[in-house]
């Protein structure tokens, strides 16, 4: 995501990286947050390879490698309990103003319909280049990115510690 933070800078953007919120139950850790004036970005990212069977209302997805299938979340789930956090914290901005978003970083081929709200890294860094529609003001955006970071979990490893613990309580097992 570095290519995000080299083209899309302040004032008009601001990347959060690495995001631990708090939830009724526990925690949840958002990959990035981008703010803009063009609304808030809760970006959850998948460094894949191979080919992608995706389809946006399972809620598991295939990675096949060599003819070895390997099943994984579908990141569109996933991202949504992030994007509840966000809009949780972010409780003054209309719903449609904070926007989820899967970003595939690595070099997966989708060998379905991408689905909506799905890119690569420089599809989405098109997808921003398109966004023409002014959401927030600067001071909007300003105030947004410092109520995340009163929000936000501090960078520690107990802070690691206590999501993992987090998502064996909410999924069992190891997370």
């Amino acid at each position: 995501m570095h290519s995000l933070q080299l083209r899309f800078a302040a004032p008009d953007y601001h990347l959060m990286n690495n995001v631990t919120l708090r939830l009724k139950d526990g925690t949840t850790q958002v990959d990035h947050i981008l703010v803009s004036r063009y609304g808030v970005f809760v970006v959850e990212t998948k460094d894949y390879k191979g080919w992608i069977f995706a389809d946006p209302k399972q809620a598991n997805w295939t990675q096949v490698i060599f003819r070895r299938k390997f099943r994984f979340q579908n990141p569109i789930f996933q991202n949504y309990k992030h994007l509840r956090a966000v809009q949780d914290a972010l409780d003054f901005l209309p719903g449609d103003a904070i926007k989820s978003v899967v970003v595939f970083t690595g070099d997966a081929e989708f060998k379905t319909e991408i689905p909506e709200g799905v890119f690569s890294v420089a599809r989405f860094i098109d997808h921003l280049k398109d966004q023409k529609e002014e959401v927030l003001s600067l001071n909007r955006v300003q105030f947004c990115v410092g109520r995340l970071e009163s929000n936000r979990l501090a960078l520690t490893r107990k802070t690691d510690i206590e999501h993992v613990q987090s998502l064996q309580r909410r999924h069992g097992g190891a997370a």
